[in-house]
């Protein structure tokens, strides 16, 4: 009964404007009750649901999405937050994958470039270990010192300095060579993964050059 009133009162509605020419539109909409709805404005029972929006011929005009509520205001500013977000990152990657193929536009160069970074680490372990050497000949000069002296509590003060002095470098000389040689691992990780993400894009590079048609 209710939907055949409901019925009756939108058929009246659209029958009074199209008989009195109105101009404007008719609203309808089904409330939190179930009750179909309508007006000749938007009707606030319905501010939380979907209404439709109807012209002077009962055909829909266009349909008015309800009011987010706080909580799907805020969903939605999360969503687009993330959204922007992963826009950023894809725009990120996207400009220095450009760097990189700049940077590197094959792998002979890049084998270069890796080669060259190597040298470098190795380097300086060429040097930390020429020290070294140094350190253990100063270190066998001051045993054929200390052997004058049974007890090294009796040992002069200089050369409990120049002893400890030249333990202390030893150690810090060796653990120098041990960072490089974990900086040599860093570089050949760098590289082994940059040369991965560079064969994709140098076939990608080469498929779209392929594809170009070429003027005539």
């Amino acid at each position: 009964m209710a939907r055949l009133l409901s019925r009756l009162t939108l058929a009246s509605l659209l029958a009074a404007a199209c008989s009195a020419g109105w101009s404007e539109t008719i609203y309808t909409c089904v409330d939190a009750k179930g009750r179909k709805l309508t007006s000749d404005r938007q009707i606030p029972e319905c501010m939380d649901r979907e209404q439709k929006e109807l012209n002077s011929s009962g055909t829909v005009r266009r349909s008015i999405v309800p009011i987010p509520t706080a909580q799907e205001r805020a969903l939605l500013e999360e969503r687009e937050r993330k959204d922007n977000e992963d826009k950023q990152r894809q725009a990120e990657e996207r400009r220095m994958q450009r760097a990189l193929l700049a940077r590197y536009p094959n792998q002979p160069v890049h084998d270069m470039e890796r080669a060259k970074a190597l040298r470098a680490a190795q380097d300086v372990i060429v040097t930390s270990q020429r020290r070294i050497v140094e350190l253990q000949q100063e270190h066998r000069q001051l045993d054929t010192e200390a052997e004058f002296y049974k007890d090294r509590a009796k040992w002069p003060v200089k050369l409990k300095r120049q002893m400890e002095d030249n333990e202390q470098q030893t150690t810090s000389q060796q653990r120098f060579v041990s960072g490089q040689e974990e900086e040599k691992r860093r570089i050949e990780k760098r590289f082994d993964d940059e040369l991965a993400k560079l064969k994709v894009l140098w076939n990608q590079a080469a498929t779209a050059s392929a594809t170009v048609t070429p003027l005539r």
